[in-house]
């Protein structure tokens, strides 16, 4: 049988606003919590990250708190995420605090590799422009 911390929709309901689980979902986190230390600990820091990816003054500190904190605990891929991010520093601030973003660029971006995967080599360029300009 598998492991309570290998549980298969473990990483789903880590991910979700906990606002947003049902009852059973929430019972679901707590027992798989329970059952292993290391799933609360991420518990715990998943969800404080989480809560800096809205853009608000001060989330550089909280940060850097949190860096310190995924360091501290014996998750390797956690830490290897806090290293990334220790690297690309000032880019984690900017995002984290101020209000600007690309979301428009990538979306275009998004949206043009889903046109060229949809075509799949077909036609060339000419048909891939046309279909890009008028949508």
């Amino acid at each position: 049988m598998r492991p309570p911390c290998h549980h298969p929709t473990s990483r789903r309901l880590l991910l979700t606003n906990p606002e947003n689980l049902r009852p059973k979902e929430t019972t679901l986190l707590e027992k798989i919590a329970a059952a292993c230390p290391e799933m609360t600990a991420l518990a715990d820091l998943v969800g404080g990250f989480a809560a800096l990816l809205k853009p608000i003054e001060g989330n550089d500190v909280k940060l850097a708190k949190w860096i310190t904190a995924a360091r501290a605990v014996d998750l390797p891929h956690l830490r290897s995420f806090a290293n990334g991010l220790e690297i690309d520093r000032p880019a984690g601030n900017a995002g984290l605090t101020l209000p600007y973003h690309n979301g428009r660029t990538e979306g275009v971006n998004i949206r043009t590799k889903r046109i060229m995967r949809q075509m799949h080599g077909r036609a060339g360029f000419d048909l891939l422009r046309h279909r890009i300009l008028l949508p």
